[in-house]
């Protein structure tokens, strides 16, 4: 079985710091005019935030100046997480993972993994100054791993499929794959590959928004670790 978790808003709240570090970063290179107004970020990959942020600035999105831009985003990101108090886990979330790491001594297929837009500098950045121990998750894919041009969140869902298996020498049913998030992206993205979708209401979604998209389960945030732990690893439902 593989439980793959988003980061931002289900695992954990940064208090914007990724978007400030972006606006940060844009300002930098390309003057004042860069603007984060208008550009939705949740659920979304950061390749796609980006390239909405460069056309809403009329840049150019070169292979150079993404990667420039990205260099800059991290660097911002370093200074934004290290002034933001408000970078905490969120409810629930340490002490699922760690019931959830205690149960694979018992179900050795248990793999947990993270799934989100993120670029792996910055989410793991964004893990660490959170206290979320990465070696929790043995499966990571991160929002730059689509295989598609234009990328899709969608695409991360095979791919983190794809790398348990090869983990684990097994196949994987797709109804053996739980994607946890925040947004209706996440939710999409779990049942469009026929994988089971929790919701979780920690972020701009609301309960009803992630019930509506389709999520098998959703809840106002993980910490009912005894029911989480029953709908993720008990019987078939």
């Amino acid at each position: 079985m593989l439980i793959l978790f988003d980061i931002d808003l289900t695992l954990l709240s940064t208090g914007g710091s990724g978007a400030r570090a972006m606006l940060a970063a844009g300002r930098e290179l390309f003057g004042s005019h860069f603007s984060t107004e208008g550009v939705s970020f949740a659920g979304r990959l950061d390749p796609l935030i980006i390239a909405d942020l460069f056309t809403r600035a009329g840049v150019a999105p070169t292979p150079a100046s993404v990667a420039d831009f990205v260099s800059r985003y991290r660097n911002r990101l370093t200074d934004e997480l290290a002034r933001t108090p408000s970078c905490v886990a969120l409810p629930g979330v340490l002490t699922l993972l760690a019931a959830l790491h205690d149960h694979r001594r018992v179900s050795p297929s248990l793999a947990l993994g993270i799934l989100t837009g993120n670029f792996e500098t910055t989410g793991s950045m964004k893990l660490d100054r959170c206290g979320i121990p990465i070696d929790r998750f043995e499966v990571r894919v991160w929002g730059d791993h689509s295989p598609n041009d234009p990328p899709h969140r969608s695409d991360l869902v095979p791919v983190a499929m794809r790398r348990y298996q090869s983990l684990r020498a097994r196949p994987l049913p797709a109804t053996d794959v739980v994607v946890i998030g925040d947004t209706p992206h996440d939710v999409h993205a779990a049942l469009s590959h026929g994988c089971r979708a929790l919701g979780v209401a920690t972020g701009r979604s609301s309960t009803a928004e992630l019930k509506e998209a389709g999520g098998h389960l959703v809840v106002p945030d993980l910490s009912d670790t005894p029911s989480l732990l029953d709908w993720l690893v008990g019987s078939p439902r």
